[in-house]
């Protein structure tokens, strides 16, 4: 599919179809891993392509407040932000990720990185690095797999993510991870990157 394809129209009619085959229905349990292991509660926090903001939830519960969420489906966004009314600290944002324009010591991946057209992967990669304040981290999941069926999802190797990543970030993580969830075993890497 043409990169233009997958536009604002495009993930706002997935949405509201409910097309939403990426959704596991929860917050993936490496992500809140990762957080409560690694990210102080002081740290300010963007979730690009946040769907149905389950790891923001799942945030929220444990304590964090410094969350942006942001996605470019209006109907999604309005969606969640009448779900998170009641949690004033927390910005959500409908907007294309590569107009974003702010700074955060962290940011989550998780399946927006597989939405995306891979032409623009270099330009995801320059794009995360700007988001990110000095020594900001990224991590999350990429599939370590490929599929059968046109995307989204774009999956891809980790010898190709290596490559792509190593020009703007030292590579901390990237490796199988250990708690995926059961129909994602063996097909999915984690992953920790700091801001060169």
């Amino acid at each position: 599919m043409d990169s233009r394809q997958l536009d604002k129209q495009y993930w706002d009619n997935r949405y509201k179809k409910q097309q939403t085959g990426w959704d596991i229905g929860y917050a993936s349990p490496a992500i809140v891993n990762y957080v409560e292991q690694s990210i102080p509660k002081t740290a300010s926090v963007l979730i690009p392509g946040c769907g149905n903001a389950h790891e923001a939830k799942a945030l929220l519960a444990k304590g964090y407040q410094h969350l942006t969420l942001l996605d470019i489906a209006p109907s999604l966004v309005k969606k969640v932000r009448q779900e998170l009314k009641e949690n004033t600290t927390i910005q959500i944002i409908c907007q294309d990720f590569f107009q974003f324009d702010r700074q955060y010591d962290y940011i989550l991946e998780q399946t927006f990185f597989c939405a995306l057209d891979p032409s623009l992967r270099k330009e995801y990669v320059r794009q995360m690095h700007k988001l990110l304040s000095p020594h900001g981290r990224l991590a999350g999941l990429l599939f370590q797999r490929e599929f059968s069926q046109p995307g989204p999802p774009f999956g891809g190797s980790k010898r190709e993510y290596h490559e792509l990543f190593q020009s703007h970030f030292d590579i901390l993580h990237l490796e199988e991870c250990p708690i995926s969830i059961p129909s994602r075993q063996g097909n999915e890497l984690f992953f920790e990157l700091k801001k060169k």
